[in-house]
């Protein structure tokens, strides 16, 4: 077993975890652990719920199995790679996934950020070189070019929002907070870090696509969800800036309506029904909206306490 703390990495590196997110990946888990030892002191891998020998394997292999009864999701499958890893005294954690797209002899420069103190989270991108990305299916591309656009951070532009091969800080696993299941938390991750001020860095990988089934969603349907997980991560962050300021314009164009509508009937007798019904819709779409984000900023407030005991619990217990 490979361990950073006698590589010439730095002394106070002391242990370096991967996590695998797995679901039903029996065919490419041997390989991927295999390639993976070298390179790291412990693997994690998590079973989100598979139906095949996934566990099995992983845990033969030697790798440490954590299992889910039900398929939860990419999030929840990290969110719980995460605590096992903090629990077990990772320094860095690096997350890849479990279908053999990424190359584990990466690892090396892939914590290389961290290691020198100049990054807190380190993304692997394939788009900052062209070998990265040479066999990637064209929608691919598409898919990643406009899941980019929405996972805008407030720091810096990521060129690869979407990439599974990761590393974290220490730092990094106790500030942020995996609020989405599903397939989202890639983005979310980086919105909800940025958000904290934590160092993002990118440095090239390659990744391989030919003869691998790297998606267990449909194209269109993989990124429709990612897009609704980012819209509802960031309205529930904001619900007073995003749903509040809308809330209070459609609650003055009703007013302006309705007052148009007194001017026109004042002056002709004439009773406007489209001024009515558009005033009307207005209102109720306003005090809808107003309501919505006044009940997910309460929410919000309870679900960050709640989330701070929790995570405090699991990480210092």
């Amino acid at each position: 077993m490979w361990h950073v703390i006698n590589n010439e990495y730095n002394e106070g590196v002391n242990m370096v975890v991967a996590v695998i997110p797995a679901y039903n990946e029996e065919m490419s888990i041997a390989s991927v652990i295999l390639r993976t030892q070298e390179f790291v002191d412990h693997i994690i891998v998590v079973n989100d719920g598979s139906g095949d020998l996934t566990a099995e394997i992983a845990a033969k292999l030697g790798a440490i199995v954590v299992s889910h009864e039900k398929n939860q999701g990419k999030g929840a499958a990290l969110r719980t790679g995460f605590r096992r890893a903090y629990s077990l005294g990772a320094d860095i954690v690096v997350t890849l996934d479990a279908d053999g797209q990424h190359n584990p002899s990466e690892i090396k420069q892939l914590i290389a950020p961290i290691v020198a103190g100049e990054a807190d989270i380190v993304v692997g991108s394939r788009f900052l070189e062209p070998k990265g990305n040479e066999d990637m299916p064209f929608y691919r591309r598409v898919g990643n070019k406009i899941l980019n656009m929405f996972t805008r951070t407030e720091r810096q532009k990521i060129t690869d929002t979407q990439s599974g091969f990761r590393a974290y800080s220490r730092k990094a696993l106790e500030e942020i907070s995996i609020t989405v299941n599903g397939i989202g938390v890639d983005s979310q991750i980086l919105i909800d870090a940025s958000k904290k001020g934590l160092r993002i860095v990118e440095v090239p990988i390659s990744s391989r696509y030919e003869g691998l089934n790297t998606s267990t969603y449909n194209p269109v349907r993989h990124t429709l969800s990612v897009i609704l997980s980012i819209i509802t991560f960031i309205t529930e962050g904001k619900p007073l800036f995003y749903l509040g300021i809308p809330a209070v314009a459609l609650l003055f164009t009703s007013i302006a309506l309705f007052l148009k509508l007194l001017d026109i009937f004042n002056r002709t007798r004439y009773f406007s029904i489209e001024y009515a019904l558009f005033g009307i819709t207005a209102l109720m779409i306003g005090i809808m909206l107003a309501i919505v984000s006044l009940v997910l900023y309460a929410i919000g407030k309870i679900a960050e306490r709640m989330i701070v005991e929790k995570l405090s619990y699991y990480y210092h217990r």
